[in-house]
């Protein structure tokens, strides 16, 4: 099996860190930076004051000294040879290459009764599949650009908005007119058809106000009877131009005020690319843990397989000393060892085939749906990848590219805006109203025109304020008590997020470094078995009492014993390596390990036909790259 090359950490000084919070332009307000930006740094000083005390990184050595187990080189081959996963693959003819018919044979048949087939796929691919194709990850990519328009529907509260109306009317009433000479009065009938339109702009202000310039035109032709009177000039036409300018002075001034809708639509479109971040990181840790899982069914078989072989000729020996010493309580324990053996087997393929599925789901292939048949094979063992950490450092890295972090912080920043907000409609509403509007009148529009232009009729200047203040303000204040208590929530859980990041980071650590060590503990025990069973079996071929039923009873058991040692060391590598997923992941540094960069795409890469997922069919697949390269 190829080796996947190491990558190393890459790791920041705590104190760039924490110079980084004291010191940066922050989105918080001015008035409150200070203290938020001294109570985060507060936060991750006390969870690294001990760490700082010993700096300096320490280096896991993978180096297993199998000298401690005083056996002899030549015996050390052949247990290498004999007694271990590699030497298994090889008898299988699978050790160099995964397309093998003895690797073929011992996976059987599929769900359709046809012989398996096997699809290799290396760690990169896999990675590289799942980042381009998965659905979580899909479906996340539509969040900044969702979030991106909010942000221009936000904005777009302050583009001019353009208006107009018209409106016809007939009018036709009777009223009483005059009477004259001491006669009956007569009933007038006043007809009148009216035509208005208007149009305008308006605009609202960033400062909380608003202004607007509107342009209206009105046809009016009154028809009196014949004792009415008739207005002159008929048609009279009307042109009129109106200003109008409102500003709040109290409550709804500034642009602190007015802009808080821009400034959180801004906020969550942060927040939804930390969230795409945030479900890269966590679809490509969960791919390496599937891949490692994969690994682990992988081995689980081929050492079933072989204990099972072992176990038959086991008990076939012991079935033919029937004729001399060999009770049958005896026999049927030998056979229902086998048996147990050939479940675990079948138990073992299942296992193989479930993780198969489980990545196949991760990757979303096109090429190879959850749907299909075909078997992942790894094209990776176990990487044992040299390790250098310090906890301060780790505890600096993840401070720094953890996506929670970020999404704390913008929660502050979120109720910061909210609370001066909320301040600002705790006063009082004061608003500043002014109007001028300039009228023309003649018998055409024309003419009306000409009198607007010389001002001849000025219907009106307004100017004025109105007030307004709710007795004992309750609603004003109890808003902004309530927005304070917020921002106070928001600080204790972006501690509280700190204190998570850290606990992630020691836990992966201590894992990192007990699982490692377990690596040389579980080869010392794999080997040293191996040597126990290699003794025993040569003990039965040139010893006459080594097929007695006490001896064969013993192979059996350290058949068994030996199986769980090779478990127990493939566990040992596979954890290992899944320990380091949930370091880079608890740091945060797993998309700068495996090289992956994140590019935020907009609405229009998002359109029918330009989707990620729909480009990714366009190129080779993961299991087509692989399948190649094996070529």
């Amino acid at each position: 099996m190829q080796t996947h090359p190491p990558r190393s950490i890459q790791l920041v000084a705590i104190p760039l860190v924490l110079s980084t919070l004291a010191g940066c332009a922050s989105p918080l307000q001015p008035q409150s930076s200070s203290e938020l930006q001294r109570s985060m740094v507060l936060a991750i000083e006390r969870e690294v004051d001990q760490a700082k005390a010993a700096p300096e990184r320490r280096t896991l050595s993978l180096q297993t000294d199998l000298t401690k187990l005083e056996i002899r080189p030549d015996h050390l081959k052949i247990i290498e040879d004999e007694y271990s996963v590699d030497g298994y693959l090889a008898q299988l003819g699978a050790l160099d290459t995964l397309d093998s018919p003895g690797l073929a044979e011992l996976l059987g048949e599929d769900l359709l009764g046809q012989p398996t087939t096997m699809v290799p796929i290396s760690l990169e691919n896999a990675i590289h599949a799942s980042t381009g194709n998965n659905l979580d990850v899909e479906i996340a990519r539509y969040a900044p650009a969702i979030s991106e328009a909010g942000v221009v529907q936000a904005q777009a509260a302050f583009d001019w908005t353009i208006f107009g109306e018209a409106q016809y009317q007939d009018s036709n009433t009777p009223q009483p007119g005059q009477a004259l000479g001491g006669g009956s009065a007569a009933i007038v009938r006043n007809a009148s058809q009216t035509t208005s339109g208007s149009v305008g702009v308006r605009k609202d202000l960033t400062s909380g106000g608003s202004v607007s310039i509107t342009h209206d035109l009105n046809n009016n032709n009154v028809e009196s009877s014949f004792f009415g009177a008739t207005p002159v000039p008929n048609p009279a036409r009307t042109t009129g131009v109106t200003a109008q300018v409102t500003q709040p002075l109290l409550r709804g001034f500034g642009s602190d005020t007015v802009l808080s809708e821009v400034r959180l639509a801004r906020n969550a479109e942060r927040g939804s690319v930390s969230t795409l971040r945030s479900q890269l990181i966590a679809t490509t840790s969960d791919t390496e843990r599937a891949y490692w899982n994969l690994v682990l069914r992988y081995k689980e078989l081929v050492i079933r397989h072989k204990l099972l072989q072992r176990g038959i000729e086991v008990r076939d020996d012991i079935k033919a000393r029937r004729v001399q010493d060999a009770r049958q309580a005896q026999v049927a324990d030998a056979v229902a060892r086998v048996e147990r053996r050939r479940g675990d087997l079948l138990t073992a393929r299942t296992n193989l085939r479930i993780a198969s599925d489980q990545l196949k789901s991760l990757l979303n292939d096109p090429n190879l749906p959850v749907g299909s048949e075909a078997v992942i094979l790894p094209a990776h063992d176990g990487i044992e990848e040299e390790l250098g950490f310090s906890l301060v450092e780790a505890i600096s890295d993840a401070v720094t590219n953890r996506p929670e972090l970020e999404t704390a912080l913008l929660t502050i920043d979120d109720a910061t805006i909210r609370e001066t907000v909320a301040k600002n409609l705790r006063k009082p509403r004061l608003d500043l109203i002014a109007q001028a509007r300039l009228v023309g009148l003649a018998d055409t529009f024309g003419n009306a025109y000409d009198d607007t232009d010389a001002n001849r009729f000025v219907d009106d200047w307004i100017l004025g304020v109105s007030f307004e203040q709710p007795i004992g303000n309750r609603a004003g204040e109890a808003g902004v008590r309530s927005a304070r208590l917020d921002r106070m929530r928001s600080v204790v859980q972006y501690r509280r997020a700190v204190q998570g990041i850290v606990l992630d980071v020691k836990d992966a650590l201590n894992r990192v470094f007990t699982n490692h060590t377990l690596i040389e503990q579980s080869t010392l025990s794999r080997v040293a078995q191996g040597e126990a069973l290699r003794s025993l079996i040569v003990e039965k071929e040139l010893t006459n009492a080594g097929y007695s039923i006490e001896r064969l009873n013993l192979e059996l058991n350290q058949q068994e014993a030996l199986a769980a040692a090779e478990l127990a060391e493939a566990s040992a590598l596979v954890a290992y390596n899944t320990s380091l997923v949930d370091l880079y992941e608890a740091m945060g540094t797993t998309l700068q390990r495996n090289r992956i960069d994140l590019v935020v795409p907009d609405a229009n890469q998002l359109a029918a036909g330009e989707s990620p997922m729909e480009r990714a069919g366009d190129g080779q697949q993961a299991g087509e790259q692989d399948a190649e390269g094996d070529e």
